[in-house]
């Protein structure tokens, strides 16, 4: 397992190399110029002279690429180009709000999915089946925009059950006031292809011939879900829960911008807007990184849970 870790670790290092490389690529020939940008209406060759000078941009290419890979190395992606704001306190600023919404989201979405799919799972081929499915197909075909608007329409504006939106510098509050219609809808947003994609996991292991020799073992109903089809079934679920890690970092846009949380997803949005590409270079290395670090970590859970999975 150690030897594993280690190799894989060590593989991390050319992906990201070429992570830097394709983003320096991307930001420098397709990106365009950001100071024709920053010098808004003075627009003078001396102002655009004195904004390249002082963004490194009149700098050789590849004296710029090496400051980016020092700037990846240390983690210090200096200051933003339009708040002028340390990129690193920037990005702590905007995390928690960010790790507050969408991990309540993924957390609440997955043990509603998982015991609803596992419901209808055992049910399958019934009405209760037919219809969970049904609205769940529904319910993936309307745009996660639709939920949004009319959620903080019907919701918020008309019935007052919610803030429209906001966001405290208390936790407490947060919890209380700001976060329960942004996580209802993040939820409700996700809930019908979890559902459809863990039903289909537990539907497969409830075919395997483990499942009737248990059965004719004697064993209940709800020994063989928990201890043996739930087991079975949690490497897909596994795999797509890892997969969507890396992205609680960026938040979830939408609900972020339509309820004014603080969070990563806005800041991204920002920071686009305004060309602010020491903010979104940051961004982009933390999501690879954690990318990387979470399919690692998938492996090792897989190891977990099926001990017959061998790690090469």
């Amino acid at each position: 397992m150690l030897a594993y870790i280690v190799r894989r670790v060590w593989q991390m290092v050319p992906t990201l190399f070429g992570v830097m490389l394709l983003l320096f690529v991307l930001f420098n020939w397709v990106g365009g110029d950001p100071s024709y940008i920053l010098a808004g209406k003075n627009l003078s060759a001396e102002a655009l002279a004195g904004i390249r000078q002082q963004l490194g941009l009149d700098l050789p290419l590849p004296q710029q690429f090496l400051i980016f890979v020092r700037q990846v190395l240390t983690l210090d992606f200096g200051t933003s180009w339009s708040t002028q704001q340390p990129v690193s306190a920037l990005l702590h600023s905007r995390i928690g709000p960010s790790l507050l919404l969408t991990g309540s989201i993924l957390l609440l979405g997955t043990v509603l999915a998982i015991g609803i799919a596992a419901l209808v799972a055992y049910l399958r081929g019934s009405v209760t089946d037919r219809l969970v499915t049904l609205i769940a197909t529904c319910a993936m075909s309307v745009s996660a925009l639709v939920y949004i608007i009319a959620g903080q329409y019907w919701l918020a504006f008309k019935g007052g059950w919610f803030p429209i939106m906001g966001w405290s510098d208390s936790t407490l509050d947060n919890l209380l006031h700001y976060l329960p219609l942004p996580l209802l809808l993040g939820v409700i947003v996700g809930l019908a292809p979890d559902i459809r994609f863990y039903r289909s996991c537990f539907v497969e292991e409830l075919s395997h011939d483990y499942v009737r020799t248990a059965r004719a073992k004697g064993l209940s109903e709800p020994v063989i879900m928990l201890k043996h089809v739930l087991r079975n079934a949690m490497i897909p679920v596994v795999t797509s829960l890892m997969m969507s890690l890396p992205y609680l970092m960026m938040g979830a846009m939408l609900l972020e911008t339509f309820f004014g949380i603080p969070g990563m997803g806005k800041e991204v949005v920002m920071a686009v807007e305004r060309s602010d590409f020491p903010v979104i270079k940051a961004i982009t290395i933390y999501i690879a990184l954690a990318t990387m670090l979470f399919n690692l970590l998938t492996d090792i859970v897989y190891k977990l849970i099926d001990p017959r999975v061998q790690l090469h």
